[in-house]
């Protein structure tokens, strides 16, 4: 294989893993802020993991992104 076409094969990879990390998140979690409610948290367990697992793809995406540009 040549090499471009592996990192489009990641970047494919890459996207679907983004998009179901994006699908999982609480989705109430923005909704309250529309209607004007202040009520705050902080993620705990399992929405902490998935967030940074969404933030760490996302910057991978963006850096494979950059390589095949490069390349």
């Amino acid at each position: 294989m040549i090499p471009s076409q592996i990192i489009t094969i990641l970047q494919a990879v890459t996207s679907v893993i983004l998009i179901i990390l994006i699908l999982i998140q609480n989705p109430s979690g923005g909704l309250g802020k529309t209607f004007g409610s202040t009520v705050y948290h902080s993620r705990r367990g399992l929405e902490k993991v998935t967030f940074y697992l969404t933030v760490i793809t996302a910057v991978l995406l963006v850096f494979l992104s950059l390589i095949r540009l490069v390349a």
